[in-house]
Order: C-alpha cells, then sequence, then structure tokens
C-alpha cells in the first residue's frame, strides 16, 4: 500500500511517498480503509522527533483519520466491514489502509462527509475535556480563546457557546477572527493590533474565568494576568514554538489555577468517561450545535503543503488530507 513515510527527521519536505506491507487486523484490531487524514499540530512534532511518541523508522506520520472498516480482527463486537469509522491513531493514518484498536474507533453519524469525520475527533475531543472535566466550565463564565482560528481553537470557541459560556476569541488577524465569530464568539481580539492584556481587560473588567491556551509562548503570561478570582487557565499545547516560564506569585495572586490538559492519556486512563464525552458530542452535532470546519483539503501527493499550512499556523479550522475516494 501507498504511504507518506518518515525516513529521517526533519521538516515536511523529508518526507516521502512509499510502499509498506498492508496490515492484518488480528484480536481487538479493526483494518481501515483511509479515505480522509486530518492534521494535527503533533504530527509536524513527531515528523522532527520532537513528540513524546517515537514510532520506529520507516513510518507513516498521521494521527486521525476516517474511512471504510475492511476486516476485523477475531475479538472485535462493534464493528463490520462496510462501517464509516473515524478515530485516532497516534501515527500511521497518512496511508492507504491501517489497524486501529476497536475502542478508538467511533462511528460516523449520518451526514457527515469524510472529511468533517477526519477533523471531528481530535480538535473537539481535547476541547470538550478541557472544558467539562478540566475547567469545569459553568454557564455565564467568560471564555477567553487564544488562538482561536485554528483547529481545537474554533472548537472551543463552538463548544463555550454550547455549554454557555461569553466567550473572547482571541487571533492574530482580522480574517481568522471572522471565523471565530461565525463560530459563535462574542467578542473579537486581534493581538497583533491590541496588546492582549489591555483589550481582554477593556472587555471583561473582573477578568476571564477560562482560559483556552493552546498557543503558548509570551501570550500566557498576559492571559494570566487577566484572570479571575478562582479562573482556570488551561495549558493545552505551544503552538508559538516557545513554553512559556509562568511567574508562580501570579497564580497565588489571582487565586487562579493553571491546569494541564492532555487528552491522550486521559483517554488511556479514563476509557470510559471520554467514550461518554465522545457520546456528548455527537448529540452536540446531531442537535446542529457543532460542526467541523475543514478550511482546506489537499490530495495526498500535496502533503508538504498540507503539514507547511498547519506548522506556518495558516490554517482557519482543519486541514485535511484526502486519501482515497
Amino acid at each position: 500500500m501507498r504511504a507518506i513515510l518518515c525516513h529521517e527527521y526533519g521538516p515536511a519536505d523529508k518526507l516521502q511517498i512509499g510502499e509498506l506491507d498492508a496490515p492484518e487486523a488480528k484480536g481487538s484490531g479493526v483494518k481501515v480503509r483511509v479515505k480522509a487524514a486530518g492534521l494535527n499540530f503533533p504530527d509536524t512534532l513527531i515528523i522532527e522527533g520532537q513528540y513524546q511518541l517515537k514510532p520506529q523508522m520507516p513510518f507513516a506520520p498521521g494521527g486521525e483519520m476516517a474511512g471504510e472498516v475492511l476486516e476485523v480482527g477475531e475479538k472485535v463486537s462493534r464493528f463490520k466491514p462496510g462501517d464509516r469509522v473515524m478515530g485516532l491513531t497516534g501515527y500511521g493514518a497518512f496511508a492507504e489502509e491501517i489497524v486501529a484498536p476497536e475502542g478508538q474507533l467511533i462511528p460516523i453519524p449520518d451526514g457527515m462527509s469524510d472529511e468533517q469525520a477526519a477533523s471531528f475527533s481530535m480538535v473537539y475531543g481535547t476541547s470538550y475535556h478541557a472544558l467539562k472535566q478540566r475547567a469545569t466550565i459553568q454557564e455565564g463564565e467568560k471564555l477567553l480563546v487564544l488562538g482561536a482560528s485554528g483547529g481545537v481553537g474554533l472548537a472551543t470557541v463552538e463548544l463555550g457557546k454550547a455549554m454557555g459560556a461569553h466567550v473572547i476569541a482571541a487571533a492574530s488577524s482580522q480574517a481568522k477572527l471572522d471565523v471565530a465569530k461565525e463560530a459563535g464568539a462574542d467578542e473579537l481580539i486581534n493581538y497583533t493590533e491590541e496588546n492582549l492584556k489591555d483589550a481582554v481587560k477593556s472587555r471583561a473588567s473582573d477578568g476571564v474565568d477560562v482560559v483556552y491556551d493552546p498557543v503558548g509562548g509570551d501570550f500566557t503570561e498576559q492571559a494570566l494576568r487577566c484572570m479571575a478570582w478562582n479562573g482556570r487557565h488551561l495549558i493545552v499545547g505551544f503552538a508559538a514554538g516557545d513554553i512559556p516560564q509562568i511567574p508562580a506569585n501570579l497564580a497565588l495572586l489571582k487565586g487562579c489555577s493553571v491546569v494541564g490538559v492532555f487528552w491522550g492519556n486521559f483517554t488511556m486512563k479514563e476509557p470510559k468517561t471520554n467514550m461518554q464525552n465522545i457520546m456528548e458530542l455527537l448529540k452536540l452535532y446531531g442537535e446542529g450545535k457543532i460542526r467541523p470546519r475543514v478550511s482546506e483539503v489537499h490530495p495526498f501527493e500535496d502533503y508538504v503543503e498540507a503539514l507547511n499550512g498547519l506548522s506556518e499556523r495558516r490554517a482557519t479550522g482543519k486541514i485535511v488530507l484526502k486519501v482515497a475516494d
């Protein structure tokens, strides 16, 4: 089968299209014909050797996909050949076929395209876990979303609104903010034109109750200085590239919490709670309260441009590779 292969660590142009042996479904494994693969920030890290997961080379990156079940292992009970499924893979989704554990796959609901399905699990799973379990966000609270036009940012804007929060979206351009507004943001901040701390204070004089921070860099401390009493600052990722050093006295003075969000570990340590989250997310999708936003769909051969669009933070929503029809 064809696959996009990493033979050595480096940027996307080091990857090559090559051949791998087709996998076999055994035990609780489900063999899927990949139709679409969603791109996520960890994909840019794993090919450069900067991610905690380091597969044996050569390997195909790609941690999220949607497709059709081809065959199932003898222990599989939830799926059969022909079923449409989506889910997380860790790596390996940039290939024509993949075997994934049954527990990591979700049926694709009627009306959801392959491209949307490949954009669903990670961003909504991460953001819902962050807001529900880590922030315990309450109706009427003020939520500041950094990087609000990216995949997880837009998902958080939608979920924040669905959970009754007042959403302040922050991004680096007006075009990105327009997308956040369309997703339901109540207020907008362009942090290339306004100081983030001052802009938040002008919109929430008592501070914000929850900060969703997938960006890092200098923005983390600025956002932490905007916290309300008993606020929760969610550390989700570091898309800006720099891991910030947070002054511990700010947590003391604000009476706030700095809370880590590691959805991948959560899915393994609390699988039943995660599956309940997924069921609730599918209900929200069915009610029209959330909708995966796909900003770019690239052909399989255009993987370099697709990955560069992600690493250069050009995306407004999710970038998807079309693997098969």
